[in-house]
């Protein structure tokens, strides 16, 4: 019945498709498909993803023999991989963050010892850990895993929308961006750790997804469930909102960055599986702060997760401040998008002279910029004159802060015990920590103007220069202490020019934060929540909306988001949420004029199928049957990854070159067999092996192909093709003449279907009541035929 079945479905595709060439016809403009090379990949090494459901004989033969039991037990199996990449990324990132901390907190230690008699010795041994920590992070990520380099973010993004990039979700990607990250952040690197973190959680995802690494034997086979690239998607999808999640202790704003920035298809289902996995990082991470509440964990504590608590701080703002908060969101996007343009030119150059040297010189660049930065960070302060304590300590906080200590009022390099030294509390600091400092409420004029600008000159330049260096690197922390630095500025101004006490310049400094990411990342809706859930503070929530629109609107008109440069600089296709404005004038036909239309017949010579594989990259190939009046039909679409999976078997070779009805014989392959890994590049037609006796026999492709791909008109609006491609995550669309007939219209009352296969009772009587509409007007007209057409219309 079910070879019947595809019979029905290939004849019924038949009479609805048009013509098409035939694969002689190079001129003809009535193409097919969006090739993967060059248009599919992009860039030499990417290829496309196949998010649509190939809906073959095989794959109906495996739907037809699976159960209600079997269908509860798959979606039991993806909550439980939830459940498990939540816990994954949560001690993740509870091990990153634990290291980092420990790291940093004996390096200043030591650091704070020592310089109580040498601070020549207390430079060296600064510098010496700060470029050993990075020295071993550059050498992880270039002799062991280059995918892990960067923030990964682009290339997770590129992924989600339907981009494979070779090694970028492998299990030596995963540890490289682990103790990396630890190299780079704990090395003093003007970086974050939290893009790579949402990397990581793409990683295990992925990892749990396909049961493990074969190529290091740890792998399993029960856990390898899921083979499709589409469900592969959601569980990455999960991973990255974990590691957002794991990152800011966010779990509802790793739920909307994931919908927000990464994502380009999303579904309820995956919403609530999302929302679990990070509720799950949610509770690990808890736990493991409070079990190091004891002390167990060396420094990892109070500074080991971001989260700056500004719930004690301005209570209330005037309708005045509007304005210098609306100047601050402006700021934020004008140097937002100053900040992506250079660091666009800077990696470009990297790419194009630096990097091509080899991989000695990419160690060297990330050791000598690890120099420029503990210099920097250690030589200004001490070039600072030191200010004297504050005389009441309204905050509750020690100035100055005892050697060996860092975090408010640091004592660095001042003559008397009474003095602290305002640029070394935030450069001479972890990132962490400074951040603190600068959202701190009750520390009015803590700092001074120059000290704030000469510390926003310096690490701006210096997280310029370090973005695109081979180490793993986020821009999340180096963003909020930019846009602190300077939001805290304008807090400045604003107190001395309204002259109240009951403005906070801590209260600017997080306002100043928000929008230099927004101006810089573009994001809205998650980056306000990720923003109120790591301040505490529900009562800023309208201003961090205020100054995001701002800030957003304003980066806009410069150019494009980080990430999307980033991508587009690495040669990542992305296709964006919206289709450029002259899309609006062109048609599909147009769009494809370029391409060669490679068709396959229905059954083909082996030998002939080697052959067109090794002449052309092409991924997708219509496949075309004659009638028997002699007119090509159009009956499916072959994948180029099915057509090795059969040629590398030879079970489905025959000596015949006549059709046969696929009920004559079983399938011989699980849908499963044709799914590509996701951790290689799959079969070539290189690693193939056919005897002469082989390459001349024939195979019928009617059970193998994809019977009803998804069809436009030649002359459809490019821009519709294009939101139909990128909404349903397709990998190719046929182009095709418009049809000769219609038969059938399909409305919204066609689609209420019980599982019965019965209408459902709201849409009979719905229809029912039309129906007697449409009756009782028919009968108090003359003619029936123009209502009939506004019915239908």
């Amino acid at each position: 019945m079910l070879s019947n079945h595809l019979q029905n479905g290939i004849e019924s595709d038949s009479l609805i498709w048009s013509r098409v060439p035939d694969s002689d016809d190079a001129s003809s403009t009535d193409g097919v498909g969006l090739l993967s090379s060059p248009r599919d990949g992009g860039a030499a090494g990417v290829d496309s993803l196949d998010y649509e459901v190939i809906e073959n004989y095989a794959y109906r033969e495996e739907q037809a023999h699976r159960g209600k039991l079997y269908v509860g037990y798959y979606v039991a199996v993806k909550w439980f991989f939830s459940l498990l990449i939540g816990i994954g990324t949560g001690l993740a990132a509870v091990f990153i963050n634990l290291s980092v901390e420990n790291f940093a907190g004996w390096k200043f230690a030591l650091t704070f010892a020592i310089i109580q008699k040498s601070y020549f010795a207390g430079f060296i041994v600064y510098l010496v850990i700060n470029l050993v920590l990075v020295f071993s992070s550059a050498y992880i990520i270039t002799q062991f895993a280059p995918a892990a380099a960067g923030s990964g973010i682009p290339e997770i993004k590129g992924y989600l929308n339907g981009i494979d990039i070779p090694g970028t979700l492998l299990f030596r990607t995963l540890i490289g961006k682990i103790f990396g990250s630890i190299g780079s952040v704990g090395g003093g690197l003007a970086l974050g750790k939290e893009g790579p973190l949402v990397h990581t959680g793409a990683c295990i995802a992925s990892l749990l997804g396909q049961g493990g690494s074969t190529k290091y034997h740890l792998n399993s086979r029960w856990p390898q469930l899921f083979k499709s690239d589409r469900d592969r998607r959601d569980l990455v999808t999960c991973g990255c909102a974990a590691g957002v999640a794991a990152a800011f202790r966010a779990p509802v704003g790793g739920v909307l960055f994931a919908l927000e920035e990464v994502t380009s298809w999303w579904r309820s289902q995956l919403m609530w599986r999302v929302f679990f996995t990070s509720a799950i990082v949610a509770v690990v991470v808890r736990t493991a702060m409070g079990w190091c509440k004891s002390g167990i964990c060396g420094h990892f504590g109070g500074g080991g997760f971001i989260i700056w608590d500004v719930s004690d701080g301005q209570d209330d703002y005037y309708f005045k401040e509007l304005l210098p908060m609306a100047v601050i969101g402006v700021i934020g996007g004008l140097l937002g998008a100053l900040f992506n343009q250079l660091t666009y030119y800077m990696t470009s150059w990297r790419r194009n002279y630096l990097h091509k040297k080899g991989n000695r010189v990419k160690i060297y660049e990330a050791c000598i910029i690890s120099c420029l930065t503990s210099a920097i960070s250690f030589g200004l302060p001490l070039l600072r004159k030191c200010s004297p304590c504050p005389e009441t300590a309204d905050s509750g906080i020690e100035c100055p802060r005892p050697p060996g200590m860092y975090g408010n009022y640091v004592n660095f390099y001042c003559k008397t015990d009474n003095e602290y030294n305002d640029l070394a509390t935030i450069f001479f600091n972890t990132q962490d920590d400074a951040i603190r400092n600068l959202f701190s409420a009750k520390t009015m004029r803590e700092f001074s103007a120059q000290s704030l600008l000469t510390f926003l000159a310096m690490f701006y330049t210096l997280a310029v220069v370090t973005f695109g260096t081979a180490v793993p690197a986020g821009q999340f922390v180096p963003g909020i202490m930019i846009g602190s630095t300077y939001g805290r500025l304008v807090g400045m101004f604003v107190v001395r020019f309204y002259k109240k006490l009951n403005i906070e310049e801590g209260t600017y400094a997080l306002l100043g934060a928000a929008s230099f990411l927004g101006g810089s990342m573009r994001m809205t809706v998650s980056l306000c929540v990720i923003m109120v859930e790591i301040t505490n503070n529900l009562k800023l929530l309208p201003l961090i909306m205020l100054v995001l629109l701002v800030s957003k609107a304003v980066g806009d008109a410069f150019n494009e988001g980080l990430y999307e440069v980033q991508a587009r600089l690495k040669g990542i296709p992305l296709l964006e949420s919206r289709p450029k404005y002259h899309m609006r004038q062109m048609i599909a036909k147009e769009a494809c004029q370029s391409q060669k239309v490679i068709s396959l017949p229905r059954v083909i010579r082996v030998a002939d199928v080697a052959s067109i594989l090794r002449s052309n990259k092409h991924n997708g190939f219509p496949v075309i049957d004659h009638t028997r009046s002699g007119e090509t039909l159009v009956i499916g679409l072959v994948l180029r990854s099915h057509l090795l999976v059969l040629l590398q078997s030879k079970v489905d070779f025959q000596h015949s070159p006549l059709p046969c009805d696929p009920s004559a014989r079983p399938i011989r392959h699980r849908f499963s067999e044709f799914a590509k890994p996701v951790s290689s590049k799959g079969l070539c037609i290189e690693d193939i092996h056919l005897t002469s006796d082989d390459l001349e026999m024939y195979i019928d492709l009617a059970p193998f192909l994809n019977p009803s791909p998804y069809v436009v008109p030649e002359d459809m609006s490019l821009t519709k093709v294009y939101n139909l491609f990128r909404q349903l995550g397709l990998r190719h669309l046929f182009v095709v003449p418009r049809p000769s007939r219609v038969i059938g219209l399909i409305t919204r009352k066609d689609l209420l279907i019980e599982e019965n296969g019965e209408s459902s009772a709201v849409e009979l009587q719905q229809s029912t009541s039309v129906r007697g509409r449409y009756s009782e007007t028919a009968t108090r007209t003359d003619t029936g035929r123009p209502l009939l057409d506004d019915l239908l219309g």
